[in-house]
């Protein structure tokens, strides 16, 4: 059995790894090719760059996919780009205009990774007879007898397990995460070790498709009808402004609501539908129950107790909860304190065991309640 769990000699185990161009997957690609893999690299050009972002970068792009064939070069492995513009426009950024347009507020890493990456790239490296598929997400992965488990990162600061809540079984029997077990900083050390062309290339900041963070003008560019004017209300249904289109709001912000008010104000709601906004003050944003839609189970039922942990974003911590399970959607009951919940974002869940925090799967956020109102 060899570091990767496979009982194959390294040199007889054909791997391919999803690089991105960023140092992470770079890393990963040199560890492989370091310990004696057959390691074939693959960069997934995912939208035209016409546009460059002045701050942080994007990945799966024009200098990205440059980046990636420098290292391939350096390290010795074979390189190839697979071309799924389409496949992207169509699952993820015409999803995210959608979502965000029905006054979600979306996520298009876990589209992407639910679809190009973990779908179509998954079922690439299969036709290429390749015994794993392997990425530069900080997660864990731990397998017994033959049976997959992923577990928050070790680094819980760079920890990705948020977005990949819905990796399927087969396909995380099939995956593998070399940087799940060390901290950023030794990812960094290892690639100047390396002498990788991308050891002090900064992490990626934004959206890929989204220059500079403007997510607005991507969807005036497809969708400018999202950008009529409408009412703000206040939680009593009574008009106290005008918004200039409610793609331009998220539930939880507090600034550019540009109405003067004893009390800061926060979006606590907006409805698509009437193309209003609706304002409270900051314990109006206090959600104590949330509806999910299309579950995805990673494991078995059976492990879902009568309280569980969960994490409603990317960057929260993970909160206590009681879930009413039924086949695809599910009922949550927070138990902690947490504000600024939105519908479109993810629901996920975790189990404490003695390694660690275990990821069960998730589900889309459809709805939540609070104290004044429901969304």
């Amino acid at each position: 059995m060899n570091s990767l769990g496979i009982n194959k000699a390294k040199k007889e185990t054909k791997v391919v790894v999803a690089m991105s161009g960023g140092v992470d997957s770079s890393v990963v690609a040199a560890l492989m090719k370091q310990e004696g893999y057959d390691v074939t690299g693959i960069t997934l050009k995912l939208y035209d760059d016409n546009k460059k972002s002045k701050e942080g970068r994007q990945c799966c792009a024009g200098q990205d996919i440059l980046d990636a064939k420098r290292v391939s070069e350096n390290i010795d492995i074979n390189h190839k780009i697979l071309f799924y513009q389409k496949k992207f426009k169509s699952e993820v950024i015409d999803s995210f205009i959608d979502s965000y347009s029905a006054g979600e507020t979306p996520i298009p890493c876990v589209q992407c990774n639910q679809t190009v990456k973990f779908r179509d790239l998954f079922r690439y490296a299969k036709d290429l007879k390749a015994d794993a598929l392997i990425t530069g997400h900080y997660v864990s992965r731990i397998q017994v007898n033959g049976h997959a488990n992923m577990y928050r990162a070790k680094d819980k600061n760079r920890d990705q397990s948020y977005f990949l809540f819905n990796t399927t079984q087969e396909q995380l029997d099939y995956l593998r995460f070399p940087l799940g077990e060390i901290d950023k900083s030794e990812t960094r050390a290892i690639a100047e070790k390396l002498k990788l062309n991308v050891a002090t290339k900064p992490d990626s900041q934004d959206i890929c498709f989204v220059p500079n963070g403007d997510y607005a003008s991507v969807i005036k560019k497809y969708k400018p009808e999202s950008f009529q004017k409408g009412k703000i209300l206040n939680v009593h249904g009574k008009q106290i402004g005008e918004h200039e289109g409610i793609i331009n709001y998220t539930i939880g912000q507090r600034k550019g609501i540009k109405i003067s008010n004893t009390n800061p104000l926060y979006v606590i709601n907006i409805n698509a539908v009437e193309n209003t906004i609706t304002v409270g003050d900051k314990e109006c944003l206090e959600v104590k129950k949330i509806y999910l839609r299309e579950i995805n189970y990673l494991g078995s039922k059976k492990e879902f107790n009568e309280t569980i942990n969960i994490k409603v974003r990317s960057t929260g911590r993970l909160l206590k909860a009681k879930i009413n399970i039924q086949e695809s959607s599910a009922q949550v009951e927070i138990l902690d304190k947490e504000t600024g919940i939105s519908p479109g974002q993810a629901c996920v869940f975790y189990s404490k065991d003695n390694v660690g925090d275990k990821l069960l799967g998730g589900g889309w956020i459809h709805k939540t309640f609070n104290k004044k109102l429901s969304t």
